[in-house]
């Protein structure tokens, strides 16, 4: 479909405010052709992780054309709810969630639970390949370690390897969304005071909320 826009959202990271914000200003509609593709990430550090996950599993659940990627910070999740995780990871962020899941009425719920469960690692089409972190040079994207697509870095942003496709991306935090060729970061650091991006493809015009 020719036609077909992706309205990509960068890492959120508990940052609910500044995505309701951001959805106001798209021009996307539920059950539409245009797809809304979330990087990952979005919860841990800021002050409603619950909400956003609540925002995101509803949205999921009523639109067909919405794409939900695992993000790293979604695995620490899950990895702690099921015990295979040390308390030393709450200084990446994960604190933050533990309390919001805390409050009175904000328990973990299957609703939650099973939307976690279910994001997948990355989304492909003929000219975009989605992912939270990135791809190790060289292997194509089934044959990626998962640990790879949630936590590399500078391996996948310093090489120059031609994945044959645009890589969009999260992860890895800029001032403003990082273009290089063959690849697109949109993780505007939301959190720590940036914006929250959304990119428009294919025209890749960029929509942000503060």
């Amino acid at each position: 479909m020719s036609g077909r826009r992706y309205f990509v959202v960068g890492d959120i990271h508990g940052c609910y405010l500044k995505l309701k914000r951001l959805m106001k200003q798209l021009d996307w509609s539920p059950g539409g052709d245009d797809l809304l593709i979330f990087l990952g990430d979005y919860i841990d550090r800021g002050p409603q992780s619950y909400e956003v996950i609540d925002t995101l599993a509803d949205l999921s659940s009523k639109a067909s054309n919405v794409v939900t990627l695992m993000g790293n910070h979604e695995d620490i999740f899950l990895k702690f709810l099921s015990g295979e995780i040390s308390p030393s990871l709450y200084d990446n962020g994960l604190s933050a969630t533990v309390r919001d899941y805390t409050r009175p009425g904000q328990g973990l719920t299957l609703k939650h639970l099973q939307f976690l469960r279910g994001l997948p690692h990355y989304f492909e089409t003929d000219q975009h390949i989605f992912v939270h972190a990135g791809f190790r040079p060289g292997r194509p994207p089934a044959s990626q370690d998962p640990e790879d697509l949630l936590w590399i870095r500078d391996e996948f942003l310093q090489s120059d390897y031609d994945f044959g496709r645009l890589v969009v991306f999260g992860h890895t935090p800029f001032k403003q969304p990082f273009m290089a060729p063959g690849r697109l970061g949109l993780d505007t650091g939301a959190v720590f005071g940036g914006p929250l991006t959304c990119a428009v493809l294919p025209e890749l015009r960029f929509i942000a909320a503060d």
